[in-house]
């Protein structure tokens, strides 16, 4: 199973303010998620709102 998702997950670098990662980071901690956790359900959220994922 563990194949079947790195053959769907792609990896990026993403560069990002020290600021925006500080409450990044604190918001994660708040929700019990992983940085990249909390990216990806920002970035889930944002596209479910605005209709471009169902």
């Amino acid at each position: 199973m563990a194949k079947e998702k790195d053959k769907k997950t792609k990896s990026f670098v993403l560069r990002i303010d020290s600021e925006t990662m500080g409450i990044i980071e604190k918001w994660a901690a708040d929700e019990f998620r992983s940085v990249n956790g909390q990216i990806l359900y920002l970035l889930e959220q944002g596209l479910r709102k605005s209709g471009r994922k169902n």
